[in-house]
């Protein structure tokens, strides 16, 4: 997520922002262990991987939306 950005500017938006660190923290929390599960390394039944990709795409579109907030 951000790859075109650059990691100093995610930083500092991290730093300044908690709501952001914190959101940036759980997809990519998030993205690991929908990872894991998709590769038969973390059992989850199917309504909780589910459950777990939707929160993952919540936590991105708020991120998403909170950095065009600071770009515009």
């Amino acid at each position: 997520m951000f790859e075109g950005q650059s990691q100093t500017e995610i930083e500092a938006i991290m730093k300044a922002d908690p709501e952001f660190r914190q959101l940036y923290q759980k997809h990519k929390d998030l993205d690991k262990k929908v990872l894991d599960a998709e590769l038969g390394v973390l059992p989850l039944d199917d309504n909780t991987l589910a459950q777990m990709k939707r929160e993952k795409l919540a936590a991105k579109d708020r991120l998403t939306h909170l950095y065009e907030a600071r770009h515009h």
